[in-house]
This record gives structure tokens, C-alpha cells and sequence, in this order.
């Protein structure tokens, strides 16, 4: 249905991409012009899946969900990147981006500056408004928001312990039973969605949340790890030829009598290559002739 109604102008529905807060990277929103909201648009998609909608069954498992968002969030990624010059601008001049153009649709919000107040510091010179970050307003901000969720998460009946244990590598032993700690850890992980990472670190340490456990370690390996590095040899194996590595192979195995004329004084006696020698060789021939 959105997505027909937005092809007609008279509807007021855009399709447009927009910055991802958190993720920096480009993310498609829809704007409802006459009613002046922003919805995020979410995609789940499963293969072989069907939906009941209504009286009728849809086949394919892509599903859109467009659900209302608070325009502040996508704010929230220019004031902090115009928060660098360290300077009041008015919002015309902050809300820039060359990447995502459609961006001076949120301009066009009405409610937008009635609730600027929450994350910035404002300025009003000959009835113009200058505005500029404050990191301490936006982390009062967020803890509204982290405690709206909470409520809702309550309200709603959310079993969260479970989930917060598995992302936080909590000890299994703990017992699963939801406490205010965990709700509060876990409406911290789904706001930190919407925002920059090192601004989620920071409000992590404003609701004073305790680190997480770290994981248990693996018990060491028995089998020998193997390094993705290469591995250097530890000795030149060019060394050793076929001959001398059949007689180091050889001597390995000596006999006991081997062993004991080895310890044979040999001193003063000769090796039995001098039996074989160049002059040894010629007398022998000299003699083979001398019969023949």
C-alpha cells in the first residue's frame, strides 16, 4: 500500500535514503509529508515463507515494516560532526550532506524544533535560531529514552534476562529471572541502534551500567595450534642427501658389538680406505695382468 500511494504526489509519501545514525551508511526511510513523520523501514526476509494478512494468504517471505521514528536520531549524526568547529550555526547549515541530499527533508518537520532543546544548546540572534551540540543534553535525553523503553518492555511483558545473559556473555549459572539491571541493559542495546558507537559507550557509563562478565576461557587445546603466520624452518633439511641419511639411519640401529668396537682405541690404526687406495688400485691391476 506505501509503496503505491507513494507514487502518487497527492499522497505525500516518499521513499527517500538517509544516513544510518549508527551505522554511518546509507538507509532507506519514509517520510509522510501531510502527516509530518519519519518512519524507519525495516525489511525481514526468510525464503519459503507465506503471511495471512487479513482474509488472504501472501506467498514470499519479504516483509517491510514502517514504523514511526523519532527524527532527533538522524539529527543527532550533523549536529555531532558540526559539534567539530565548535561553533552556534543555524540548521540550514548543519544539516548538509553531499552523500544523502534528501537529508533538508527533516527540515521540513514541524515538531523539529520544538524538541531541538533536548540535544542542544540554542542561540537567538535577530530572530534567528543558532544551534550547537551538548553531549550533557543528549545523554539526559537518551536516559528518557532508555527508560521509556524499559516501561514498554514491562508493559508488554518482555522476558529480557535470557537475551541480555547471551549478548553479554554472562555466566549461564546466574538465574534467568528479570531484573531492573537487565532492562535497563537491554533498552540500552536497542537505543544504542540509533546512535554512534562511542556516544553509546558514553551512555552506558551515564545509566552507570556494570561491565559485562567476560567469557569463560576454552580449556587449553590438546592438539598442536596451527599458526595462520608462516612458519619459519628451524633447520637447513638441504643439508642431508639420500647417502647420508641412509647411513645416519644405519648407525641408528648398531648391534651391541657395533657399540663395543666403537669404543675400540683406534689410534695408530688405519682406516680400511687405505687398503683401497690409488696405489693399492695399481698393484692389483698389475697383478691381474701379470696372470693373464
Amino acid at each position: 500500500y506505501l509503496k503505491d500511494a507513494s507514487k502518487k504526489t497527492k499522497s505525500g509519501l516518499m521513499f527517500v535514503k538517509l544516513v544510518n545514525p549508527c551505522s554511518g551508511e546509507g538507509a532507506i526511510y519514509l517520510f509522510n509529508m501531510c502527516l509530518h513523520q519519519l518512519f524507519e523501514i525495516k525489511v525481514f526476509k526468510e525464503k519459503h515463507h507465506s503471511w495471512f494478512i487479513n482474509q488472504s494468504v501472501q506467498s514470499g517471505g519479504l516483509l517491510h515494516f514502517a514504523t514511526p521514528m523519532d527524527p532527533l536520531f538522524l539529527l543527532l549524526h550533523y549536529l555531532i560532526l558540526a559539534n567539530k568547529q565548535g561553533k552556534f550555526q543555524p540548521l540550514d547549515q548543519v544539516v548538509v550532506d553531499d552523500a544523502f541530499p534528501n537529508c533538508v527533508l527533516l527540515l521540513k518537520l514541524p515538531e523539529l524544533e520544538k524538541v531541538l532543546h533536548h540535544v542542544t544548546e540554542e542561540k537567538e540572534i535577530g530572530n534567528k535560531k543558532y544551534y550547537k551540540y551538548s553531549k550533557e543534553k543528549t545523554l539526559k535525553w537518551l536516559e528518557k529514552k532508555v527508560k521509556q523503553t524499559v516501561a514498554a518492555l514491562k508493559t508488554s511483558n518482555v522476558t529480557v534476562s535470557a537475551r541480555v545473559q547471551s549478548s553479554a556473555f554472562f555466566s549461564g549459572n546466574q538465574v534467568l529471572s528479570d531484573k531492573e539491571e537487565d532492562y535497563i541493559r537491554y533498552a540500552h542495546g536497542l537505543i544504542s541502534d540509533y546512535i554512534p558507537k562511542e556516544l553509546s559507550d558514553d551512555l552506558s557509563k551515564y545509566l552507570k551500567l556494570p561491565e559485562p562478565s567476560a567469557p569463560l576461557p576454552n580449556p587449553p587445546s590438546k592438539k598442536l595450534k596451527l599458526s595462520d603466520e608462516p612458519v619459519e624452518a628451524k633447520e637447513d633439511y638441504t643439508k642431508f642427501n639420500t647417502k647420508d641419511f641412509k647411513t645416519e639411519k644405519k648407525t641408528s640401529k648398531m648391534t651391541a658389538a657395533q657399540k663395543a668396537l666403537a669404543k675400540v682405541d683406534k689410534s695408530g690404526m688405519k682406516s680400511i680406505d687405505a687398503f683401497f687406495g690409488a696405489k693399492n688400485s695399481k698393484k692389483i691391476g698389475n697383478l691381474q695382468n701379470s696372470k693373464k
